[in-house]
């Protein structure tokens, strides 16, 4: 729109100064016009800003709906289940070598970031709904720390250069944005370790000349790489900064000034500019990238301002600040990072972003055992030997026990090994659109419907759980959503089941008046018993089923089963009414305190 307003100001003005000094006024308007055309055609391609929108080359609003790669490029201690005593990468990776030696552990990181993500995982994300993706980027990947370089000498590894290439490659191919996040910065931008591997015994970034002056000659070095490649969506200059300049909070939470971190981005976009003028350039705050006290106003007219969003309420007071701030200054802003809760938290915080125009990227892809995520890795026995041995110390693995593990758990990196959640990328996309139910899975009935496999769908539609969400920044309270944190992100709790039939899970934990609701395709209209499989060793449960139009069967006790070695019992429900085709059925506990492995509903005609 700017480049065509400036069109029409030429048209006018040309009229003018023919009137006035035709010659004159026709070669300095034909100079201008030529000039803002070429500023206007470098736009030409690029995603970039227009107000308080991030556009395409046509000018056409962009949401952004991404995810972090968050793992692949660092490794944070909580994702690989160490974070308590191996949290940083530098420690992970020592840990390694300890076991291994230094040629094993090479060997271990080649093989876990060639599986950690691929053309597949890729593709995957095109096909769940998902149009860019944030890769956190290790500086160690692409220039040796400033302790392995010769006086002021910058040099390049082509590791991480080629990661990037590849994986631009992957998402150029579906059509989708790639932004760069610089996740671990030259000597770590914060002092929570975990996120940019700091070593406190080293200088960090804010205390290093050198640090800062390699963190800029690498953005240069990006920018020279991609300055023309369409499909980068931004870069991300700076991941979640947290450091104390001159107040007393160390991760920066009650700066004012903020003056070595504004000064740093400026240098950055600076070298960027010099380059590249095409790309966004996305700013984040300190305080894990929401403190903007004396950063702003922006310097750049093509720059996003980023926030992170983690375990507070989905309200429009809860992201007031930077919607002022966009409003202010007028100049779009992103959800960057945000994620690590339940499917009814992801699906508010997603409509909130979504119906005030701001786009998101999730986090994260991979880890071990993640219930909050669109996929799961399995940890490996072998693995969990020697977590346990970095835990609590005991008999050292060997070495070749500990290499045949960890390379183990290299490949169970693979998109083709990992656990994909429905229930997560249902809540992500479908969710945000829509309280209507899905099945979980195709239900025929006759049949059997283990317990776990209720319908796709939020809080008080799909299910009814009363802990179903984690608001612990605004609450003060730590709260478990799923206490078993297996199979599903729901408020609904899932654990391991030791039944002889079973999915491999059941419902547990389940209190007075909570429900699921299952979606079931009966063959015939009819009459149908149901066998309810359940254990319990404390009280007695009671419940009964129901559909849109109210109770459709009596209310059933359900004995306790055991009191010490877990036993499994079956109870029957006789003669309710089920319509032939689509059924919703609500399984409504009256009294819980049981646990649920499945229904089979069997003809009774």
């Amino acid at each position: 729109m700017g480049c065509i307003l400036f069109r029409s100001w030429c048209c006018r003005n040309l009229y003018m100064g023919v009137i006035m000094d035709k010659f004159k006024w026709m070669n300095s308007i034909i100079l201008l016009s030529l000039l803002m055309l070429f500023s206007c055609a470098e736009n030409e391609g690029f995603l970039h800003t227009e107000g308080q929108k991030i556009v395409d080359k046509n000018g056409q609003n962009v949401l952004l709906r991404g995810l972090g790669l968050g793992g692949w490029m660092v490794q944070e201690g909580y994702m690989m289940q160490t974070g308590e005593f191996a949290g940083p990468q530098y420690v992970i990776k020592q840990k390694i070598k300890d076991l291994i030696g230094s040629e094993n552990t090479e060997a271990f990181y080649k093989a876990y970031r060639a599986n950690g993500i691929t053309k597949r995982d890729i593709d995957s994300l095109k096909s769940w709904g998902f149009n860019s993706v944030r890769l956190p980027m290790h500086y160690n990947l692409y220039t040796p720390a400033i302790q392995n370089e010769k006086d002021d000498e910058i040099t390049w590894l082509e590791t991480g250069f080629k990661m990037t290439d590849d994986l631009l490659k992957w998402c150029s191919e579906n059509e989708m944005y790639l932004i760069l996040d610089l996740h671990a910065a030259p000597g770590g931008q914060g002092k929570d370790a975990n996120i940019s591997d700091y070593d406190d015994i080293k200088p960090s970034l804010w205390e290093s000349e050198e640090n800062r002056k390699k963190m800029v000659a690498l953005w240069k070095k990006l920018a020279a790489r991609y300055k023309d490649h369409p499909w980068i969506g931004g870069y991300d200059i700076i991941n979640e900064p947290n450091w104390n300049f001159t107040g007393t909070n160390k991760n920066g939470c009650d700066e004012t000034s903020n003056a070595p971190l504004r000064k740093l981005m400026v240098d950055v976009t600076k070298a960027i500019r010099a380059i590249d003028k095409n790309h966004i350039i996305m700013i984040e705050g300190n305080c894990w990238g929401n403190n903007y006290e004396g950063i702003l106003p922006v310097w750049d007219n093509n720059m996003v301002l980023s926030f992170h969003k983690y375990w507070n309420y989905n309200t429009t007071e809860s992201i007031q600040k930077v919607l002022d701030y966009r409003k202010q200054y007028n100049i779009p802003i992103w959800l960057g990072e945000s994620g690590e809760n339940s499917n009814v938290w992801f699906k508010d915080a997603l409509t909130l972003m979504e119906s005030n125009n701001i786009g998101w990227a999730f986090w994260p892809m991979k880890k071990i055992e993640n219930i909050a995520g669109v996929s799961s890795v399995t940890k490996n026995p072998g693995f969990e030997t020697i977590r346990q041995y970095w835990k609590d110390g005991g008999e050292k693995p060997t070495e070749n026990f500990a290499k045949s593990a960890l390379m183990q758990l290299a490949e169970n990196y693979k998109m083709e090994h990992v656990t994909v959640k429905p229930d997560v990328i249902d809540a992500m996309f479908r969710q945000v659109n829509t309280n209507e139910t899905k099945a979980y899975k195709k239900h025929i009935v006759p049949g059997l419907i283990y317990a776990s496999e209720y319908d796709l769908g939020s809080n008080g539609y799909a299910y009814a759980d009363k802990d179903f969400v984690n608001y612990r920044i605004d609450t003060g309270i730590h709260g478990e959503w799923n206490k078993g944190k297996v199979m599903r992100n729901d408020g609904v709790d899932i654990q391991v089941c030791s039944d002889e039939k079973t999915n491999g899970y059941e419902v547990f934990d389940i209190k007075d008046n909570e429900w699921l609701q299952y979606t079931l395709t009966a063959k015939n209209e009819g009459f149908y018993d149901v066998l309810i499989r359940y254990s319990s060793n404390e009280l007695a449960g009671n419940l009964h089923l129901e559909n849109g139009k109210g109770h459709i069967s009596e209310e059933i006790i359900l004995p306790i089963t055991h009191t010490d070695t877990i036993n499994y019992k079956t109870m029957t429900i006789s003669k309710f009414k089920l319509d032939k085709g689509e059924n919703k059925i609500k399984v409504v506990f009256n009294k819980g305190g049981f646990v649920l492995n499945y229904l089979e509903l069997i003809n009774n005609n």
